[in-house]
């Protein structure tokens, strides 16, 4: 693939600019301030050219590079556009500039997955992918018995690229730091590392995908493709038809949008329940709104394992969130590692962060929109920004056994917005999260024993095996 930098010594010099560039911006803002500029405008200028640089860098490098830079786009909501907007650029750039593999490497890849027979397996096989991705492609084919279905096939060597990305990238944490406060880099790109290790392994990805196929099997709302066939760097699954979510997004009626929004709310919140997961990756590329009115889901290799335990803690969480006591709140949050043991906040002003939040489930319907989400980040960002010694935004915490969820619901609360959905999110959280209806202020007690140590490094959330 021609604009993936191969050689490792390439690709080795790009990363390795990052903490080059860093150190000297950083350099410059110390001498613009002594020069008598505010520190908060020398750090904003700062923020900026990192976040211009990082999100470019990771942009060019693809692979694990870019799979760091999916990651943060979850954070980008909370970025001022003019830190975001270098970011969004590259990515599209990224996006629009995947050249497919020549056939003959997918053919060698299908032979090596399926045997030198492979297409004995096929009754027809499109060798123009209908998909690429940062670490594969999809081909339409029809299966020897007559099924429509989608072939998955891994680009050669590309465990191998990202791997190698990984052991550049576990050394940007202090890039990262800065433009995300709150955010711990370390951990968060070690769960990176666990996600993606999955992610290439496409066994898997089968056997979490299968494990969706049969707790939805039959579900009036819901279609997941059956896995057809997996072996080595190839994944068989039935095909899947219907409207992009992009699609309904860019110009689906309400009526569609506000289905779709519900659905999708739905599916990430039931997963943990009716079979033990969370599908991690809600990008409208992965869903599909089929003609009957079901919601299509997609591409499992992101899916992880949610404990009772932490599925209980989170309903706690949100319902603690939607009114419960300032002094609670900050106990909540201390308990559950979004605030260090000996954190010292105002408890009204943590609860001025947090509450705003919560309104989708303090009402019996709500309506996600990009209005709304661009006030709370900017409510939430102006407290973010705020790195004085003591301040709020340096003792916020982003705990690792929530990563896992917390990517989950943060990308669907993004999508929600695109979509300007409306419906009664409040009833999907008292139906799907136990600690919702019965653990907020004054509620039960959570199932089993007490919450895993906080200073184990994934406890509760482990990707599905």
């Amino acid at each position: 693939m021609s604009d993936i930098p191969r050689r490792a010594v390439t690709r080795t010099a790009k990363l390795a600019s990052l903490p080059l560039g860093f150190a000297g911006r950083t350099a410059l803002g110390l001498g613009k301030r002594t020069l008598g500029r505010p520190a908060e405008a020398v750090a904003l200028e700062v923020q900026r050219r990192t976040a211009e640089q990082l999100f470019t860098v990771l942009g060019e490098l693809k692979g694990g590079a870019m799979k760091v830079g999916q990651l943060l786009s979850i954070f980008e909501a909370g970025l001022p556009d003019e830190l975001a907007a270098p970011f969004r650029a590259s990515l599209t750039r990224l996006q629009e500039a995947a050249p497919p593999m020549p056939a003959a490497t997918t053919h060698r890849v299908l032979a090596e997955g399926l045997g030198p027979d492979w297409r004995d397996r096929f009754a027809s096989f499109d060798d123009r992918p209908a998909a690429a991705a940062s670490i594969g492609q999809v081909h339409k084919a029809v299966w020897a018995d007559g099924r429509t279905v989608a072939v998955k096939v891994q680009y050669p060597g590309a465990g191998a690229a990202l791997m190698s990305d990984f052991n550049q990238i576990s050394r940007l944490s202090r890039l990262i730091n800065p433009l995300f406060p709150g955010v711990e880099a370390k951990p968060v790109i070690a769960d990176l590392r666990r996600r993606l290790e999955k992610e290439l392994d496409y066994t898997d990805e089968a056997a979490a995908q299968t494990a969706f196929h049969d707790a939805y099997a039959g579900d009036p709302d819901f279609a997941v493709p059956a896995v057809v066939a997996q072996s080595g760097n190839v994944l068989v699954t039935e095909w899947l038809d219907g409207t992009p979510l992009s699609r309904v997004i860019a110009s689906g009626t309400k009526e569609e949008r506000d289905r779709a929004g519900v659905l999708l709310f739905r599916f990430l919140l039931s997963g943990p329940s009716r079979c033990g997961l969370i599908h991690i990756d809600p990008h409208p590329g992965n869903f599909r709104l089929l003609a009957d009115g079901r919601l299509g889901v997609m591409d499992f290799g992101g899916a992880a394992r949610v404990s009772d335990e932490l599925l209980w803690s989170l309903g706690r969480m949100v319902a603690i969130g939607t009114g419960g006591d300032p002094e609670e709140m900050v106990a909540n949050a201390v308990e559950e590692g979004f605030l260090a043991p000996d954190a010292d906040v105002d408890p009204e002003q943590f609860a001025d962060l947090v509450v705003p939040h919560a309104t989708p489930f303090t009402r019996e319907t709500f309506q996600y929109t990009r209005e709304w989400l661009r006030r709370e980040t900017g409510r939430s960002l102006a407290m973010a920004t705020d790195m004085r010694p003591g301040s709020l935004a340096r003792q916020l915490r982003l705990p690792p056994q929530y990563l896992a969820v917390w990517r989950a619901m943060a990308g669907c609360g993004g999508v929600l917005c695109q979509l300007e959905a409306e419906g009664r999110f409040r009833d999907e959280a008292l139906r799907w999260l136990p600690g919702f209806a019965d653990g907020g202020p004054g509620g039960g007690s959570a199932p089993g024993d007490e919450s895993a140590p906080q200073d184990d490094p994934d406890p509760e959330v482990e990707a599905a095996s």
